[in-house]
Protein backbone atom coordinates (compact mmCIF):
# COMPACT_ATOMS: atom_id res chain seq x y z
CA UNK A 1 0.00 0.00 0.00
CA UNK A 2 1.58 3.47 -0.99
CA UNK A 3 1.62 6.11 1.84
CA UNK A 4 -1.53 8.24 -0.02
CA UNK A 5 -3.41 5.33 -0.65
CA UNK A 6 -5.83 6.06 1.99
CA UNK A 7 -6.71 9.49 0.81
CA UNK A 8 -8.28 7.67 -2.35
CA UNK A 9 -11.98 8.73 -1.15
CA UNK A 10 -10.73 12.24 -0.81
CA UNK A 11 -9.04 12.21 -4.30
CA UNK A 12 -11.95 10.40 -5.82
CA UNK A 13 -14.61 13.44 -4.15
CA UNK A 14 -12.09 15.82 -5.98
CA UNK A 15 -12.03 14.26 -9.49
CA UNK A 16 -15.74 14.51 -9.11
CA UNK A 17 -15.58 18.02 -9.07
CA UNK A 18 -12.76 18.67 -11.61
CA UNK A 19 -15.32 16.57 -13.87
CA UNK A 20 -18.16 18.48 -13.80
CA UNK A 21 -16.34 21.95 -13.50
CA UNK A 22 -14.05 23.86 -11.57
CA UNK A 23 -12.76 22.44 -7.88
CA UNK A 24 -12.73 25.09 -5.19
CA UNK A 25 -9.25 24.13 -4.13
CA UNK A 26 -8.09 25.23 -7.65
CA UNK A 27 -9.45 28.23 -8.06
CA UNK A 28 -7.30 31.35 -8.84
CA UNK A 29 -8.55 35.01 -8.97
CA UNK A 30 -6.40 36.77 -11.78
CA UNK A 31 -6.80 40.11 -9.76
CA UNK A 32 -9.08 42.07 -6.79
CA UNK A 33 -10.58 45.06 -7.28
CA UNK A 34 -12.48 45.56 -4.39
CA UNK A 35 -13.94 44.22 -1.12
CA UNK A 36 -16.71 42.85 -3.72
CA UNK A 37 -15.36 42.37 -7.21
CA UNK A 38 -12.75 40.45 -8.41
CA UNK A 39 -11.89 39.21 -11.82
CA UNK A 40 -11.85 35.33 -12.11
CA UNK A 41 -10.32 33.36 -15.21
CA UNK A 42 -10.82 36.43 -17.10
CA UNK A 43 -14.55 37.81 -15.96
CA UNK A 44 -15.82 40.42 -13.78
CA UNK A 45 -17.30 38.46 -11.15
CA UNK A 46 -19.10 39.53 -7.41
CA UNK A 47 -17.05 38.34 -4.23
CA UNK A 48 -19.79 36.91 -2.05
CA UNK A 49 -18.41 34.43 -0.07
CA UNK A 50 -15.09 36.09 1.68
CA UNK A 51 -16.53 36.52 5.04
CA UNK A 52 -15.38 40.26 4.20
CA UNK A 53 -18.38 41.47 6.81
CA UNK A 54 -17.49 45.57 6.57
CA UNK A 55 -15.15 45.42 3.63
CA UNK A 56 -12.13 46.54 5.64
CA UNK A 57 -9.84 44.96 3.55
CA UNK A 58 -9.11 47.84 1.32
CA UNK A 59 -9.65 50.48 4.07
CA UNK A 60 -7.20 52.98 3.01
CA UNK A 61 -6.59 53.80 6.29
CA UNK A 62 -5.58 50.25 7.85
CA UNK A 63 -3.35 50.35 4.44
CA UNK A 64 -0.87 53.10 5.19
CA UNK A 65 -0.94 51.78 8.90
CA UNK A 66 0.62 48.78 6.96
CA UNK A 67 2.91 49.77 4.42
CA UNK A 68 4.91 52.18 7.31
CA UNK A 69 5.21 49.15 10.00
CA UNK A 70 6.33 47.34 6.87
CA UNK A 71 9.14 50.17 5.79
CA UNK A 72 10.01 50.73 9.50
CA UNK A 73 10.08 47.56 11.40
CA UNK A 74 10.43 45.11 8.34
CA UNK A 75 8.42 41.84 6.96
CA UNK A 76 8.19 39.80 10.13
CA UNK A 77 9.42 38.59 13.41
CA UNK A 78 10.58 35.37 12.37
CA UNK A 79 10.27 33.05 15.39
CA UNK A 80 7.65 33.53 18.60
CA UNK A 81 7.09 35.74 20.92
CA UNK A 82 8.40 33.52 23.34
CA UNK A 83 11.95 32.54 21.57
CA UNK A 84 12.05 36.10 19.60
CA UNK A 85 10.33 38.65 21.83
CA UNK A 86 7.45 40.74 21.31
CA UNK A 87 7.14 44.02 19.28
CA UNK A 88 5.41 46.81 20.84
CA UNK A 89 2.98 46.55 18.61
CA UNK A 90 1.65 42.62 20.08
CA UNK A 91 1.13 44.66 23.66
CA UNK A 92 -0.40 47.00 21.87
CA UNK A 93 -3.27 45.23 19.90
CA UNK A 94 -3.62 42.93 23.02
CA UNK A 95 -4.36 45.55 25.28
CA UNK A 96 -7.09 47.33 22.74
CA UNK A 97 -8.49 43.91 22.13
CA UNK A 98 -8.83 43.47 25.85
CA UNK A 99 -10.71 47.13 26.32
CA UNK A 100 -12.68 46.52 23.25
CA UNK A 101 -14.08 43.45 24.97
CA UNK A 102 -14.05 44.94 28.72
CA UNK A 103 -11.67 42.42 29.92
CA UNK A 104 -9.02 42.42 32.06
CA UNK A 105 -6.59 40.28 29.58
CA UNK A 106 -5.82 39.31 25.95
CA UNK A 107 -3.79 37.12 23.79
CA UNK A 108 -2.93 37.21 20.30
CA UNK A 109 -1.89 34.29 17.94
CA UNK A 110 -0.93 34.25 14.69
CA UNK A 111 -4.31 32.92 13.33
CA UNK A 112 -8.29 32.39 14.45
CA UNK A 113 -7.61 28.78 14.01
CA UNK A 114 -4.53 28.71 16.49
CA UNK A 115 -6.50 30.85 18.75
CA UNK A 116 -9.26 27.59 19.31
CA UNK A 117 -6.17 25.61 19.33
CA UNK A 118 -4.24 26.97 21.73
CA UNK A 119 -6.95 28.18 23.88
CA UNK A 120 -9.33 25.04 24.14
CA UNK A 121 -6.09 22.66 23.86
CA UNK A 122 -4.48 23.97 27.16
CA UNK A 123 -7.75 25.28 29.30
CA UNK A 124 -8.69 21.91 28.91
CA UNK A 125 -6.30 18.97 30.76
CA UNK A 126 -6.45 15.33 31.80
CA UNK A 127 -9.28 14.83 34.44
CA UNK A 128 -11.35 17.88 33.08
CA UNK A 129 -14.15 18.26 30.50
CA UNK A 130 -14.72 19.63 27.11
CA UNK A 131 -17.91 20.30 26.01
CA UNK A 132 -18.82 21.26 22.41
CA UNK A 133 -21.72 21.71 20.40
CA UNK A 134 -22.26 18.93 17.24
CA UNK A 135 -21.92 21.75 14.83
CA UNK A 136 -18.38 23.35 15.81
CA UNK A 137 -15.73 24.41 13.37
CA UNK A 138 -13.09 22.03 12.51
CA UNK A 139 -10.45 23.96 14.71
CA UNK A 140 -12.72 23.57 17.81
CA UNK A 141 -12.69 19.52 16.98
CA UNK A 142 -9.11 19.86 16.57
CA UNK A 143 -8.06 21.66 19.71
CA UNK A 144 -10.04 18.60 21.14
CA UNK A 145 -7.52 16.47 19.81
CA UNK A 146 -4.57 18.43 21.25
CA UNK A 147 -6.24 18.34 24.63
CA UNK A 148 -6.30 15.48 26.94
CA UNK A 149 -9.35 15.92 28.34
CA UNK A 150 -12.70 13.75 27.56
CA UNK A 151 -14.68 14.95 25.09
CA UNK A 152 -18.42 15.51 24.92
CA UNK A 153 -20.85 16.46 22.31
CA UNK A 154 -24.04 18.01 22.79
CA UNK A 155 -26.91 18.56 20.45
CA UNK A 156 -26.39 21.60 17.96
CA UNK A 157 -27.90 24.62 20.22
CA UNK A 158 -29.91 22.18 22.59
CA UNK A 159 -29.23 23.56 26.20
CA UNK A 160 -31.45 20.78 27.25
CA UNK A 161 -29.25 18.28 25.92
CA UNK A 162 -26.25 20.11 27.21
CA UNK A 163 -27.89 19.75 30.85
CA UNK A 164 -27.97 16.40 30.51
CA UNK A 165 -24.82 15.65 29.63
CA UNK A 166 -23.52 18.16 32.77
CA UNK A 167 -25.88 16.48 35.13
CA UNK A 168 -24.13 13.07 34.18
CA UNK A 169 -20.66 14.42 35.23
CA UNK A 170 -21.86 16.50 38.22
CA UNK A 171 -20.25 14.20 40.65
CA UNK A 172 -16.97 13.83 38.76
CA UNK A 173 -13.73 15.85 39.96
CA UNK A 174 -12.74 18.09 37.44
CA UNK A 175 -13.28 21.40 35.33
CA UNK A 176 -16.17 21.30 32.65
CA UNK A 177 -15.98 23.47 30.31
CA UNK A 178 -18.40 24.34 27.33
CA UNK A 179 -17.64 25.55 23.77
CA UNK A 180 -19.80 27.38 21.30
CA UNK A 181 -19.96 29.75 18.82
CA UNK A 182 -21.81 32.83 18.22
CA UNK A 183 -22.53 32.78 14.76
CA UNK A 184 -21.97 29.21 13.32
CA UNK A 185 -20.30 29.59 9.88
CA UNK A 186 -22.05 26.20 7.60
CA UNK A 187 -25.83 28.13 8.13
CA UNK A 188 -25.43 31.45 9.81
CA UNK A 189 -27.57 30.59 13.16
CA UNK A 190 -27.15 31.85 16.56
CA UNK A 191 -26.41 30.42 19.79
CA UNK A 192 -29.19 30.59 22.44
CA UNK A 193 -26.78 32.34 24.78
CA UNK A 194 -28.79 33.13 27.54
CA UNK A 195 -30.09 29.44 27.69
CA UNK A 196 -26.82 28.69 27.67
CA UNK A 197 -25.47 30.80 29.97
CA UNK A 198 -28.16 29.44 32.80
CA UNK A 199 -27.22 26.15 32.37
CA UNK A 200 -23.63 26.34 32.59
CA UNK A 201 -24.19 28.54 35.81
CA UNK A 202 -26.48 25.99 37.61
CA UNK A 203 -23.74 23.20 37.07
CA UNK A 204 -20.57 25.23 37.57
CA UNK A 205 -19.00 25.38 34.40
CA UNK A 206 -16.75 27.57 32.38
CA UNK A 207 -18.03 28.62 29.02
CA UNK A 208 -15.93 29.51 25.89
CA UNK A 209 -17.46 31.78 23.36
CA UNK A 210 -15.71 31.76 19.54
CA UNK A 211 -17.34 34.93 18.35
CA UNK A 212 -15.25 35.40 14.66
CA UNK A 213 -18.28 35.92 12.51
CA UNK A 214 -19.74 38.12 14.86
CA UNK A 215 -17.23 40.58 16.03
CA UNK A 216 -17.55 43.71 13.86
CA UNK A 217 -21.12 42.39 12.99
CA UNK A 218 -23.43 42.34 15.95
CA UNK A 219 -24.15 44.21 19.21
CA UNK A 220 -24.47 48.18 19.53
CA UNK A 221 -20.09 49.03 19.66
CA UNK A 222 -19.47 45.48 17.30
CA UNK A 223 -18.26 43.18 20.50
CA UNK A 224 -20.77 40.57 18.81
CA UNK A 225 -24.02 38.44 20.29
CA UNK A 226 -22.61 38.55 23.69
CA UNK A 227 -23.08 42.37 23.58
CA UNK A 228 -26.32 42.12 21.56
CA UNK A 229 -27.40 39.24 24.04
CA UNK A 230 -26.99 41.51 27.31
CA UNK A 231 -24.80 38.35 29.17
CA UNK A 232 -20.53 39.79 28.32
CA UNK A 233 -20.52 39.37 32.27
CA UNK A 234 -21.27 35.93 32.28
CA UNK A 235 -18.80 34.84 29.65
CA UNK A 236 -15.51 33.41 30.93
CA UNK A 237 -13.27 33.28 27.47
CA UNK A 238 -13.77 35.01 23.97
CA UNK A 239 -12.06 33.70 20.95
CA UNK A 240 -11.79 34.86 17.64
CA UNK A 241 -9.93 36.45 14.86
CA UNK A 242 -9.07 39.16 12.69
CA UNK A 243 -9.56 37.30 8.93
CA UNK A 244 -13.19 38.57 8.98
CA UNK A 245 -14.36 42.16 9.76
CA UNK A 246 -11.20 43.01 10.36
CA UNK A 247 -9.73 42.45 7.37
CA UNK A 248 -6.65 40.75 7.96
CA UNK A 249 -5.20 37.75 9.72
CA UNK A 250 -4.56 36.82 13.31
CA UNK A 251 -6.48 35.21 16.57
CA UNK A 252 -7.10 36.13 20.06
CA UNK A 253 -8.52 34.97 23.64
CA UNK A 254 -9.66 37.45 25.80
CA UNK A 255 -10.98 36.61 29.31
CA UNK A 256 -11.55 38.12 32.93
CA UNK A 257 -10.43 35.07 34.64
CA UNK A 258 -7.08 35.40 36.91
CA UNK A 259 -3.81 34.02 35.53
CA UNK A 260 -4.79 33.98 31.78
CA UNK A 261 -0.62 34.80 31.39
CA UNK A 262 -0.01 31.59 31.97
CA UNK A 263 -1.41 30.09 29.13
CA UNK A 264 1.39 31.52 26.91
CA UNK A 265 3.67 29.17 28.65
CA UNK A 266 1.49 26.49 28.39
CA UNK A 267 0.28 26.45 25.22
CA UNK A 268 2.07 25.13 21.88
CA UNK A 269 0.47 27.10 19.39
CA UNK A 270 1.49 30.12 20.85
CA UNK A 271 5.29 28.91 21.80
CA UNK A 272 5.98 27.57 18.63
CA UNK A 273 4.15 29.65 16.14
CA UNK A 274 5.94 32.82 14.66
CA UNK A 275 3.98 35.83 15.97
CA UNK A 276 2.28 38.53 13.55
CA UNK A 277 4.39 40.59 11.68
CA UNK A 278 4.19 44.20 12.64
CA UNK A 279 2.19 45.11 9.26
CA UNK A 280 -0.36 43.12 10.13
CA UNK A 281 -0.78 44.18 13.70
CA UNK A 282 -0.51 47.64 12.51
CA UNK A 283 -3.99 47.15 9.75
CA UNK A 284 -5.49 45.20 12.77
CA UNK A 285 -4.97 47.98 15.26
CA UNK A 286 -6.59 50.12 12.82
CA UNK A 287 -9.77 48.29 11.73
CA UNK A 288 -10.57 47.40 14.88
CA UNK A 289 -10.26 51.01 16.08
CA UNK A 290 -12.86 51.91 14.17
CA UNK A 291 -15.44 48.85 15.00
CA UNK A 292 -17.10 50.78 17.58
CA UNK A 293 -18.29 53.47 15.51
CA UNK A 294 -18.57 51.95 12.12
CA UNK A 295 -22.64 52.02 12.69
CA UNK A 296 -23.59 52.69 9.50
CA UNK A 297 -21.30 49.87 8.29
CA UNK A 298 -23.15 47.21 10.47
CA UNK A 299 -26.77 48.29 9.44
CA UNK A 300 -25.60 48.25 5.51
CA UNK A 301 -24.56 44.98 6.44
CA UNK A 302 -27.93 43.72 8.07
CA UNK A 303 -29.97 45.46 5.30
CA UNK A 304 -28.05 43.30 2.59
CA UNK A 305 -28.02 40.12 4.13
CA UNK A 306 -32.19 40.81 4.32
CA UNK A 307 -32.13 41.43 1.00
CA UNK A 308 -30.19 38.10 0.20
CA UNK A 309 -32.15 35.69 2.37
CA UNK A 310 -35.29 37.34 1.37
CA UNK A 311 -34.61 36.77 -2.47
CA UNK A 312 -33.58 33.20 -2.17
CA UNK A 313 -36.58 31.97 0.14
CA UNK A 314 -38.96 33.67 -1.87
CA UNK A 315 -37.29 31.92 -4.72
CA UNK A 316 -37.97 28.88 -3.09
CA UNK A 317 -33.96 27.49 -1.99
CA UNK A 318 -34.00 25.70 1.48
CA UNK A 319 -31.95 28.18 3.63
CA UNK A 320 -30.53 28.44 6.86
CA UNK A 321 -33.20 28.82 10.00
CA UNK A 322 -32.41 32.42 10.56
CA UNK A 323 -31.10 36.07 8.79
CA UNK A 324 -27.63 36.36 8.67
CA UNK A 325 -24.67 37.95 7.35
CA UNK A 326 -24.06 33.88 5.92
CA UNK A 327 -26.87 32.55 3.63
CA UNK A 328 -26.32 29.25 2.69
CA UNK A 329 -28.92 27.40 0.36
CA UNK A 330 -29.46 23.71 1.76
CA UNK A 331 -29.30 21.01 -0.94
CA UNK A 332 -29.54 16.70 -0.46
CA UNK A 333 -28.24 16.06 -4.29
CA UNK A 334 -24.32 16.20 -4.92
CA UNK A 335 -24.28 16.95 -8.50
CA UNK A 336 -26.97 20.16 -8.70
CA UNK A 337 -25.11 21.69 -5.93
CA UNK A 338 -21.70 21.34 -7.71
CA UNK A 339 -23.64 22.57 -11.00
CA UNK A 340 -24.95 25.51 -9.31
CA UNK A 341 -21.56 26.63 -7.91
CA UNK A 342 -20.37 26.20 -11.35
CA UNK A 343 -23.05 28.07 -13.14
CA UNK A 344 -23.07 31.09 -10.88
CA UNK A 345 -19.33 30.68 -11.32
CA UNK A 346 -19.74 31.12 -15.36
CA UNK A 347 -22.41 33.77 -15.05
CA UNK A 348 -19.73 35.79 -12.66
CA UNK A 349 -20.64 34.93 -9.01
CA UNK A 350 -18.65 33.55 -6.63
CA UNK A 351 -19.15 31.95 -3.98
CA UNK A 352 -18.28 28.98 -1.23
CA UNK A 353 -19.23 25.23 -2.03
CA UNK A 354 -19.37 23.72 0.93
CA UNK A 355 -19.39 19.36 1.26
CA UNK A 356 -19.93 16.81 3.71
CA UNK A 357 -18.19 15.92 6.20
CA UNK A 358 -17.73 19.52 6.68
CA UNK A 359 -21.28 20.29 6.75
CA UNK A 360 -24.12 20.03 9.27
CA UNK A 361 -26.44 16.85 8.73
CA UNK A 362 -24.41 15.69 5.54
CA UNK A 363 -25.89 18.93 3.42
CA UNK A 364 -24.24 19.97 0.23
CA UNK A 365 -24.58 23.78 0.64
CA UNK A 366 -23.90 27.22 -1.10
CA UNK A 367 -22.75 29.11 1.53
CA UNK A 368 -22.39 33.02 1.17
CA UNK A 369 -21.42 35.99 3.11
CA UNK A 370 -22.53 39.26 2.88
CA UNK A 371 -20.44 42.44 3.16
CA UNK A 372 -21.58 46.00 4.09
CA UNK A 373 -19.77 46.74 1.06
CA UNK A 374 -22.75 45.44 -1.36
CA UNK A 375 -24.55 47.07 -2.98
CA UNK A 376 -28.01 46.30 -3.49
CA UNK A 377 -28.06 46.10 -7.15
CA UNK A 378 -25.17 43.23 -6.85
CA UNK A 379 -27.14 41.17 -4.49
CA UNK A 380 -30.35 41.52 -6.42
CA UNK A 381 -28.00 40.58 -9.52
CA UNK A 382 -27.17 37.51 -7.55
CA UNK A 383 -30.24 36.23 -6.29
CA UNK A 384 -31.40 36.87 -10.04
CA UNK A 385 -28.81 34.87 -11.15
CA UNK A 386 -29.31 32.16 -8.79
CA UNK A 387 -32.59 31.61 -9.37
CA UNK A 388 -32.44 31.23 -13.00
CA UNK A 389 -30.09 28.96 -12.73
CA UNK A 390 -31.89 26.97 -9.64
CA UNK A 391 -34.91 26.75 -11.80
CA UNK A 392 -32.91 24.97 -14.89
CA UNK A 393 -31.35 22.85 -12.20
CA UNK A 394 -34.69 21.58 -10.73
CA UNK A 395 -34.04 23.05 -7.30
CA UNK A 396 -36.76 25.44 -7.24
CA UNK A 397 -40.07 26.30 -9.19
CA UNK A 398 -40.74 29.84 -8.74
CA UNK A 399 -40.60 31.92 -12.32
CA UNK A 400 -38.17 34.31 -12.76
CA UNK A 401 -39.01 37.81 -11.99
CA UNK A 402 -36.34 40.52 -13.26
CA UNK A 403 -35.02 42.65 -10.70
CA UNK A 404 -31.14 43.68 -11.64
CA UNK A 405 -29.48 45.75 -14.23
CA UNK A 406 -27.54 43.26 -15.98
CA UNK A 407 -26.22 44.80 -17.97
CA UNK A 408 -25.26 48.09 -15.62
CA UNK A 409 -22.88 45.22 -13.71
CA UNK A 410 -21.39 43.73 -16.85
CA UNK A 411 -20.55 40.95 -13.83
CA UNK A 412 -20.08 37.45 -16.07
CA UNK A 413 -18.57 39.31 -19.03
CA UNK A 414 -15.19 39.01 -20.33
CA UNK A 415 -13.05 42.24 -19.15
CA UNK A 416 -12.20 44.28 -21.92
CA UNK A 417 -10.16 47.28 -22.56
CA UNK A 418 -12.53 49.25 -22.63
CA UNK A 419 -14.29 48.20 -19.22
CA UNK A 420 -10.89 49.42 -17.23
CA UNK A 421 -12.89 52.85 -16.26
CA UNK A 422 -15.49 51.09 -14.31
CA UNK A 423 -13.61 49.29 -11.60
CA UNK A 424 -12.28 51.06 -9.13
CA UNK A 425 -8.60 52.22 -9.56
CA UNK A 426 -7.52 53.16 -6.26
CA UNK A 427 -8.63 49.80 -4.63
CA UNK A 428 -10.77 51.20 -2.07
CA UNK A 429 -14.38 50.64 -1.15
CA UNK A 430 -17.08 53.26 -0.31
CA UNK A 431 -18.61 51.75 2.03
CA UNK A 432 -15.87 50.92 4.15
CA UNK A 433 -14.48 54.55 4.29
CA UNK A 434 -17.44 54.96 6.32
CA UNK A 435 -16.34 52.69 9.17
Amino acid sequence: MAIFDKFQPLNDSHDFLKSVGQSPSELQFDETLSPTEAILNGRRTILLGTNNYLGMTFDDASIEKGITALQEQGTGTTGSRIANGSYDGHKALENEIAEFYGMQNAMLFSTGYMANLGAIGTLAGRGDYLLIDADSHASIHDACKLSDAEVIRFRHNDPVNLARKLERLADKPGEKIVVIESIYSMLGDTSPLKEMIAVKKKYGAYLLIDEAHSLGVMGATGRGLCEQAGVEDDIDFVTGTFSKSIGTIGGFLVSNVDGLDIVRLASRPYMFTASLPPSVVATAREALSRVPAATVLRAKLWDNATQLYAGLKTAGFDLGPEVSPIVAIRMQDAEKAVALWNGLLEAGVYTNLALPPATPSGWFLLRSSISAAHTSQQIALAVELCTRIGRELGLISCPLQSSAKVEMMNVGAPRKSSDSEAVPTSKKDDAAAQA
